[in-house]
């Protein structure tokens, strides 16, 4: 049986696109940069601790396949987390403004003694953003627990000039990859 271990309700909207039956499994990894650690090696890692905690809840059983994945906003060397508050995420904005920023993707697939991943890593481009739109943008909510302090498949869809990628990667869950990385695991797509 398949598990998603993330209570996003983006990643579960875009799973159940797969046409996929799964559980959802709520597990709690401390989501903290290393020193020195590069932003792609935090966003593998974060994702596979979250697929293996999964697994340790369910108890690690026979035909148990745990999904784990990260979402982080790259800016050079910079990870733009998810904000804290209204006045994080406009200051995330402002520095993305006119700017070409990465969002890596990493998806992990483990089970009982056996565990592989995709990574995916999109190039966004936003357009130069005024205060207004920035401060308009950030009254509402929809910058709330998203990498970035945007939300590509909501209003901040029009901050974006250019995208180099994966929409689904972008959003929270790479489709391609994710699809790719369950056929390993004999789990097949529904599309009826």
């Amino acid at each position: 049986m398949l598990h998603l271990a993330s209570q996003s309700p983006r990643r579960r909207e875009l799973l159940d696109q797969l046409g996929l039956r799964y559980g959802v499994l709520d597990v709690l990894v401390e989501e903290v940069r290393a020193a020195g650690e590069p932003p792609q090696s935090y966003v593998s890692r974060v994702a596979r601790e979250k697929a293996g905690a999964g697994l340790l809840s369910l108890g690690g059983g026979a035909g148990v396949v745990v999904l784990g994945a990260d979402t982080e906003v790259v800016l050079g060397d910079e990870v733009f987390g998810k904000p804290a508050d209204a006045s994080e995420a406009a200051a995330m904005l402002r520095r993305l403004s006119g700017q070409t920023h990465q969002v890596m993707s990493a998806v992990w697939a483990v089970s009982a003694g056996r565990e592989s991943h995709r990574f995916q890593i999109s190039e966004v481009r936003f357009a130069e953003l005024d205060e207004h739109a920035i401060n308009a943008y950030c009254v509402g909510d929809e910058w709330r627990g998203k990498a970035g302090g945007y939300a590509i498949q909501g209003r901040a869809a029009a901050f974006i000039a250019d995208l180099h990628g994966s929409y689904s990667g972008v959003m929270g869950l790479p489709l391609f990859e994710t699809a790719s990385l369950l056929n390993e695991y004999g789990i097949e797509l529904e599309f009826v």
